[in-house]
C-alpha cells in the first residue's frame, strides 16, 4: 500500500463518519462544532429564510464545508443534507489543526476549497444582480467553464445549476435545453459541455445588454 494511500486508510478510520440518503449532517442554528470533508457521495447544503428553503451548494468528494467550526462558539449558517449513501471526515478544530500540519495533502484540498470558495461567492455576488433567469444560467455554464477550462465538460446536474442561480429545476432543464438546441452546449449525461465558449460569451454580453436595456425603459 502507497504512504498516501495508508495516511488515508487512517484518517478514515479515526475521523470517518458515513451517512446514508437524507441524514442531516448538520442543522442551520445549531453549535458548529466540526468541519467535513466529503469522501463519497454528494451533499446539499440548503438555507430557510421566511419560510422558503434555497439550494446554496452540491458538494461531492473532495469537497470540505462546515468550515464554520473552524470560529469559537459559532453556529451553522445552513443545513447539510445527504442525497445520497456516502461518508465523510469529520474533524473538530483541534483535530483539523493537527491534521493540516502532518497531511500535506489533506492541507492543500482544504486551502484549494478554502480558495474556490470566495471565488464562488464573488460569482454569486454577480449572478444575483442580473433578474433574467436565462442570463443567469448562461453566466453560470461561462463561469464554470471558465474555472474548469475551456472545452472541459462539466459535472454539473440540473439541481447543481438550480443551487447556484436560484431557479427552480424545471425552469433550469428548460434554458439548458434551449441552449442545447441552439447549440451553445451540448449534454451528455449529468455533463454539460460549452463546446464553443466566445459564442457563450457572446451570448452572455447580448443578455446583459438586453436587461439594461428593460431597465432603462420608461415605466418599467
Amino acid at each position: 500500500m502507497a504512504p498516501q494511500d495508508d495516511v488515508a486508510q487512517r484518517l478514515t478510520s479515526r475521523f470517518g463518519r458515513a451517512f446514508r440518503a437524507g441524514d442531516v449532517l448538520f442543522e442551520e442554528g445549531s453549535p458548529a462544532t466540526e468541519a467535513y470533508l466529503l469522501q463519497e457521495g454528494r451533499v446539499r447544503l440548503i438555507k430557510r429564510a421566511g419560510g422558503v428553503e434555497r439550494g446554496l451548494r452540491v458538494l461531492r468528494p473532495g469537497d470540505f464545508f462546515g468550515e464554520g467550526a473552524l470560529v469559537p462558539g459559532s453556529v451553522r449558517s445552513s443545513t447539510a443534507i445527504a442525497l445520497g449513501d456516502g461518508a465523510a471526515l469529520a474533524l473538530a478544530p483541534d483535530t483539523l489543526g493537527q491534521v493540516l500540519e502532518t497531511n500535506a495533502a489533506v492541507g492543500g484540498r482544504v486551502v484549494q476549497q478554502l480558495v474556490r470558495r470566495l471565488i464562488e461567492a464573488e460569482d454569486q455576488i454577480e449572478l444575483s444582480m442580473l433578474r433574467d433567469g436565462q442570463a443567469r444560467i448562461v453566466l453560470a455554464l461561462l463561469k464554470a467553464a471558465q474555472h474548469h477550462g475551456d472545452g472541459a465538460a462539466l459535472a454539473l446536474s440540473p439541481l447543481d445549476l438550480s443551487t447556484r442561480v436560484g431557479l427552480d429545476v424545471d425552469t433550469v432543464k428548460r434554458v439548458v435545453q434551449e441552449l442545447r438546441d441552439q447549440g451553445y452546449v451540448r449534454v451528455r449525461d449529468e455533463r454539460v459541455e460549452v463546446p464553443d465558449p466566445a459564442a457563450l460569451r457572446e451570448l452572455s454580453s447580448l443578455l446583459a445588454l438586453k436587461q439594461q436595456i428593460r431597465g432603462a425603459a420608461p415605466g418599467e
